[in-house]
């Protein structure tokens, strides 16, 4: 059996070790930053089995490596990747540093600390002056800058493999990587084995010629080598027949050997080897056979146990087996390549092939074992600190109470909302039935039906769990906690300011009764909480308190757990700015509010879509009604939420705005009713409501009606006034438009988007009143005023009387370019339309210029959508940003203006 056993996981594939035992290696001037020793293993090449098969097509692509500064070996699990650069490497004359990447791959100054041991391990002796990271979450530059120079500078040129490189999951690595090899330069050949593509520009590495791949499709097996391998094996096979078999595996290393090894126990090699995954039961047997009943009986009863989990230590096997003898039998079986593999740290795994048979063995010979097995893991997991696991085993016990009791006592309720695993939450949670009656269990289903807006049931859940006596809590200070978070979410969906403000104060009363490691662990809860209070407080129109709620989600260290919580707050804050009349700013915001999910990953749909909303406004002040509408569609289709009071308001104004621009008034009208029902009203909601019904009665020529409607307008928002001002003055209520502009407050510092309209206003009061040189006067301070943010539907919105004054000097000069084509233009390629000269360019965002520098280099969307870790939306976003702040319309215009204003 151990022999056979060697073969199956050391003959090619994935993670052979070195036949030494695991001890601590010297550390040199290099220390573990938690202060753990070295593990040798992790450092050495992994063995290669007498039934390994050198590939020597493989060998000679790598042997490419040498030539590049980069190399990659990308393929499943199973491919052979590990031992293939093992063998390769075993041959070079070149010194070689080999490092297995584990945890540290998520922690840049732990990753560091081990890169360095392995080129120490690797034979290159660094200098004093190199030093390592103290810190696990932190590298200095110098110790980076350090390295490549050593690298550099030193010969000959170092082999550093990275294998399992698809553990290194922060991006900082990666780019710290690129920096070391990019100035390395000939003295580092770094070669990547890993399953999934790096987070690295391997676009720019294959453009310059500097990168080696092996990919999935040259790791597979070919019908030739299937045969050698299978002959390794003691097995005979002919060409015809291994290349059946190879088309049936595709190839796939771990398959042939599984495929060989059972074969060459069966009776009849070849006819075994023809109904290879056509009949898996063969392959179970010689499992169950071969490898667990030639156990001693605790070792079979231990791997039946362990066969329920992903991952385990002795002491949770001990939990499981109710003895104390795990260390020894999990040692003995890791050593004798039983089908347990080492993680390191003392965890270790089942075969995954070898865990699912057992676990169909389990089910069928001690049927009712496996739910008691996944509670006793359940619950020494969660003495351990490990939520997900213990839920994930809690769930599979069917202990609904435990498992809701674990997420709502670890404060965990948030990551419902969080959109990082929210779904698998939801998933994990799907089965619990109503047998389960505790405040956990309510406040579980609370959170899932508010998630997905289902208010009347999330709330009748919600008062369920109210209602039970503080005695049936595990501890009632996590769920008074829990229930303050979502009673906050319910007043936001609600529209119910005074609510939201109670939950908040709950909060705040029940936080020193919380253990602190725990409001640590959960950032996501406070950000939550305070999100949904400023959205209330924004509804009901207190924007400067909203704003004080909002910025301290906005303000607080960026963690992944409230990344969603901070793309609701800067989009919620970009409403309160383009409200205001700041639409520079506010779009500013929400472009930050848009992209801030795509920096870790998330996927669509997430959040409310309120950035879109804020970005659709801003293009309808523009006259891009085109990208208004497209923006709009984009919010409908991101938003989780669509019954969100506040965004669903700001999509039907800006929708109805837009009907209005295309001259379609009744649909303005019906678009301006937002489809949400509100405890309270929105006194913003309403005014916006009344003025765009007011100027589609305008529109449409009913005057009086118009008119009549601004009597119901009670808010006192200087862009209110304003609009209201322009509709009176266009319905002849002179007086009553220039008292309303009298009495807009000056304190409240409104923004471009406001005093362009309100000194239009005046221009077409001066007019009227036929003082010209005011009218120009106004006019000439309006266009300098709306120039800056390329508004140009306040003038599209005047009417018929400032036409004349337009095409007037100097109004014509200050408005041509952006307003109109007027005298400043430069002519475009032969046969099309003038174009204009822009008067004044807006500055371009960091990452606007990030996209144009990726422009300039040829990069196509997608390129750059990589490149950059966001989205092609987001890509396509900033370009059309970019676009208009240039005043150009496809790429080679947007590099070429680049380049004039020395952007690039």
């Amino acid at each position: 059996m151990g022999s056979a056993a060697h073969d199956l996981t050391h003959s090619g594939g994935e993670s052979a070790v070195a036949a030494t035992e695991d001890q601590p290696v010297s550390t040199g001037q290099c220390v573990d930053p938690l202060g753990d020793p070295f593990l040798r293993t992790r450092f050495a090449l992994p063995a290669r089995p007498g039934t390994f098969l050198p590939r020597h097509r493989l060998n000679q692509h790598l042997d490419q490596a040498l030539r590049t500064p980069l190399a990659m070996v990308n393929g499943p699990a199973g491919a052979g990747k590990t031992l293939l650069v093992a063998d390769w490497a075993a041959g070079l004359e070149q010194p070689v540093a080999w490092l297995t990447v584990e945890a540290e791959g998520k922690r840049p100054g732990m990753f560091w600390a081990y890169f360095l041991q392995a080129v120490r391990a690797g034979g290159r002796t660094l200098p004093e002056g190199v030093g390592g990271p103290t810190d696990a979450d932190h590298v200095d530059q110098r110790v980076l800058s350090a390295i490549a120079e050593n690298l550099e500078a030193a010969g000959p040129a170092l082999t550093v493999v990275l294998d399992e490189y698809e553990r290194v999951t922060a991006p900082e690595i990666a780019d710290q990587l690129e920096f070391v090899l990019r100035h390395a330069g000939q003295g580092l050949h770094l070669v990547l084995v890993t399953r999934t593509e790096p987070m690295l520009s391997l676009h720019r590495y294959r453009a310059a010629g500097e990168l080696t791949e092996i990919r999935d499709a040259e790791l597979a097996f070919t019908p030739e080598e299937a045969v050698a391998l299978l002959d390794l094996h003691g097995l005979t096979l002919s060409l015809a027949a291994a290349r059946a078999l190879v088309e049936r595996t595709r190839g796939w290393a771990a398959g042939l050997r599984l495929c060989a090894l059972a074969a060459r126990e069966s009776p009849d090699p070849a006819a075994y080897l023809k109904e290879f995954e056509a009949d898996r039961s063969t392959i179970a047997d010689y499992l169950l056979g071969e490898v667990l009943k030639r156990q001693p009986e605790q070792t079979q009863d231990l791997l039946l146990r362990v066969s329920v989990l992903d991952r385990f230590c002795p002491d949770l096997v001990n939990s499981l087996t109710g003895r104390d003898d795990a260390e020894r039998i999990l040692t003995d079986l890791h050593r004798d390549n039983a089908f347990v593999e080492r993680l390191g740290h003392s965890w270790f795994r089942l075969h995954p092939l070898f865990g699912e048979i057992l676990r169909t063995y389990l089910r069928v010979h001690r049927p009712g074992l496996e739910s008691e097995l996944h509670l006793r893991a359940a619950r020494w997991l969660r003495q351990a600190g490990s939520l997900p696991e213990t839920l994930a085993h809690g769930a599979a016990a069917g202990d609904w109470d435990f498992t809701a009791g674990a997420l709502v006592d670890d404060l965990a309720i948030g990551q419902f909302f969080t959109g990082l695993g929210s779904d698998d939450l939801t998933g994990l949670f799907a089965e619990m039935g109503p047998e389960a009656t505790s405040p956990a269990t309510d406040l579980v289903r609370a959170a899932r039906d508010l998630a997905r807006s289902d208010f009347q049931h999330g709330l009748a859940h919600l008062r369920d769990a109210r209602a039970h006596p503080a005695t049936d809590a595990g501890d009632p200070a996590a769920v008074q906690l829990s229930c303050a978070l979502l009673e906050a979410l319910a007043a936001r969906l609600t529209g119910s300011p005074a609510l939201a403000e109670r939950a908040a104060e709950t909060a705040e009363d029940v936080r020193p009764e919380l253990p602190p490691h725990l409001l640590d662990k959960h950032p996501e809860l406070p950000a939550l909480l305070l999100t949904h209070l400023g959205s209330t407080r924004l509804w009901a129109g207190r924007f400067e308190d909203a704003r004080v709620a909002l910025s301290q989600v906005v303000g607080a260290p960026g963690r992944a757990s409230t990344v969603l919580a901070r793309e609701e707050s800067m989009g919620h804050l970009a409403l309160i700015d383009y409200l205001n009349g700041w639409p520079a700013q506010a779009e500013h915001k929400a472009l930050e509010a848009v992209s801030e999910t795509e920096r870790y990953g998330l996927s669509p749909p997430s959040g409310s879509g309120i950035g879109q909303v804020v970005l659709a406004a801003v293009a309808v002040d523009r006259d891009e009604l085109g990208r208004a509408e497209a923006l709009l569609d984009e919010a409908a289709e991101l938003s989780v939420a669509p019954h969100d009071p506040v965004t669903a308001a700001g999509r039907a104004i800006v929708t109805a705005r837009l009907q209005l621009a295309r001259g379609n008034a009744p649909a303005a009208v019906k678009a301006a009713d937002p489809d949400v029902s509100a405890a309270v009203a929105s006194p913003w909601a309403d005014s916006h409501e009344t003025l765009v019904t007011s100027a589609a009665h305008l529109a449409e020529g009913r005057p009086e009606q118009a008119a009549d409607m601004l009597r119901q307008l009670a808010d006192d928002q200087p862009s209110c006034a304003v609009e209201a001002a322009r509709i009176q003055l266009a319905v002849g209520n002179e007086e009553a438009a220039v008292d309303l502009l009298d009495r807009v407050p000056a304190a409240g510092r409104p923004g471009p988007a406001v005093t362009v309209r309100a000194t239009l206003v005046r221009a077409q009061a001066a007019d009227a009143a036929g003082d010209a040189d005011a009218a120009h006067r106004l006019v000439a301070q309006a266009l300098l005023d709306a120039r800056r943010e390329q508004l140009r539907r306040p003038f599209l919105d005047a009417g018929r009387w400032i036409r004349p004054l337009l095409v007037t000097a100097p109004l014509n000069e200050l408005a041509a370019g952006w307003l109109t084509p007027g005298s400043s233009t430069r002519t475009g390629p032969a046969g099309s339309q003038p174009l204009p000269l822009p008067i004044v360019v807006e500055d371009l965002t960091t990452r606007e210029l990030e996209v144009l520098q990726r422009l300039a280099q040829m990069m196509s969307t997608q390129e750059i959508a990589a490149d950059l870790y966001v989205s092609v939306n987001t890509v396509k976003t900033h370009l059309k940003s970019l676009y208009r702040k240039l005043v150009v319309n496809r790429r080679s215009a947007a590099v070429r203006r680049g380049r004039e204003m020395g952007l690039l």
